[in-house]
């Protein structure tokens, strides 16, 4: 920050220059002011950040000038200065938004010491003002780009924005996305790829749980013409495909511990080998990962290796579920109306109370996304244009996930509970795997690799 620029009005001339005397300071540039028309002179000319004002001033009182301060030029701290029998201005001054106030006759010190302490509002609101506005243009950025927003008012997602910022500056950081599903895994990844230097070349998404072993290698690095039964053509690999841009690993905590060596192997090197050929192709590729596992859970000696997990995490943005940013909400609601008006041709401008109150009241268990469909339904259904309790499904998922007990004497072997597990879901959800993924709270590829392992029917 540059020098602060102090602003000192007082009629008294000795006032002005023995409190200029006090405040001498390289890092400050002191300006004098002996009536409040002059004083608003010098702020109308001058960036001041902080205004030195005595109570008693002719033309019109300290505190009417303090009011006007607050109101002409709110970015002004304050600070009055007053006598000992005229606590009750100051009491008032303080309510009016005062920053501080010594008193007359006054010392160094307590100079000083008001000065300190107005020094960190300022820079407080200065480092306030800046994060709006790297919010606004990044959300600005994100719009154009994406051509949708990022909805919230919350603490988590202002955070969220500014690392969104700040990991997209960089161009070669491996960033890990953590969350729920149905947070926005992919959105934050999205975003991090459009708003980088990449943003003119591809963003590729891939779900790792949905890779089989025999397709690993053929899928992520290609293959070559005949290099198998059935590679009639060749094929470009996902690295190469996303050379230049931003590969997404969606749901890397599913991929098979076997195909992790290979695929730690080719972030080491940065190079890849087609199937069928050895030749080395050199890639230059971001990877952004992520997970709805517990961060800790996913580097665990069973589930992940732990040199991998470093090399995918070196920058890691957590999303926190809804139910954490219950403020967020109703700003979502509106947005998804406002939204689903547009594609179905609705014109639903009223939503009831109740409707909010309930919302935020509501656990979302699969977060924005269930959010989404949520409304999306009600819009359907509404043929008025006022949106209402009747509108909306919810009921918790986990309250159903509760009705599928067990017996004390049925089997406890883990497979078979797991597959019992599976088939009461299928069954309460009428086979709908994204249903039973939710009563089961695993992803639909997790759901839908189990299925296949246990040879379930659906």
């Amino acid at each position: 920050m540059s020098n602060l620029r102090i602003l000192i009005l007082d009629d008294e001339q000795l006032v002005r220059d023995e409190l200029e005397e006090f405040l001498i300071d390289p890092n400050f540039n002191i300006f004098k002011a002996g009536s409040p028309s002059e004083a608003f002179t010098i702020m109308d000319k001058y960036e001041i950040h902080i205004a030195i004002i005595d109570i008693n001033l002719p033309e019109m009182s300290g505190l009417d000038v303090l009011e006007k301060v607050k109101h002409d030029f709110p970015e002004i701290e304050v600070i009055m200065i007053s006598g000992y029998s005229e606590m009750d201005s100051v009491i008032h001054s303080m309510r009016l938004g005062a920053s501080d106030f010594f008193t007359k006759p006054f010392r160094l010190r307590d100079v000083e010491n008001a000065i300190e302490r107005t020094k960190k509002f300022v820079h407080l609101k200065k480092n306030l003002v800046e994060v709006k506005r790297n919010y606004s243009i990044i959300s600005e950025e994100f719009y154009k780009a994406m051509g949708y927003e990022i909805i919230g008012d919350s603490p988590q997602m202002k955070n969220l924005i500014n690392l969104i910022g700040k990991v997209a500056k960089t161009d070669n950081t491996s960033v890990l996305i953590t969350g729920e599903s149905g947070t926005g895994k992919e959105l934050v990844a999205r975003a991090i790829h459009y708003l980088s230097s990449r943003k003119e070349n591809y963003f590729y998404a891939v779900n790792c749980s949905a890779i089989p072993e025999s397709l690993f290698e053929s899928e992520f690095f290609g293959h070559t013409k005949g290099a198998f039964t059935g590679a009639s053509d060749s094929k470009v690999g996902w690295f190469e495909a996303a050379n230049k841009g931003t590969l997404f690993l969606d749901e890397i905590g599913d991929m098979q511990l076997n195909l992790q060596t290979k695929f730690l192997r080719v972030l080491e090197d940065r190079k890849i080998m087609k199937v069928g050929s050895n030749v080395e192709i050199p890639f230059d590729t971001r990877i952004i990962a992520a997970t709805n596992q517990n961060i800790d859970g996913l580097h665990s000696e069973k589930g992940f290796r732990l040199d991998l997990y470093h090399r995918i995490s070196s920058f890691i943005i957590h999303l926190e579920p809804l139910r954490n940013r219950k403020e967020d909400i109703p700003l979502l609601l509106d947005y998804f109306v406002k939204y689903f008006n547009r594609v179905m041709g609705k014109n639903i401008n009223e939503i009831d109370g109740a409707v909010i109150r309930r919302l935020v009241a509501y656990e979302f268990p699969g977060n924005v996304r269930e959010l989404k469909n949520m409304v999306e339904r009600a819009v359907i259904i509404c043929d008025a244009n006022r949106l209402s309790l009747s509108h909306f499904q919810l009921t918790h998922p986990k309250e159903e996930a509760r009705k599928i007990n067990f017996s004390t004497d049925e089997n406890l072997d883990l497979e078979l509970v797991e597959m019992d597990c599976i088939k009461k879901a299928l069954e309460r959800s009428n086979n709908n795997k994204s249903r039973a993924a939710d009563l089961l709270n695993i992803t639909w590829q997790s759901l839908d690799r189990r299925i296949k392992k246990y040879k379930i029917e659906v």
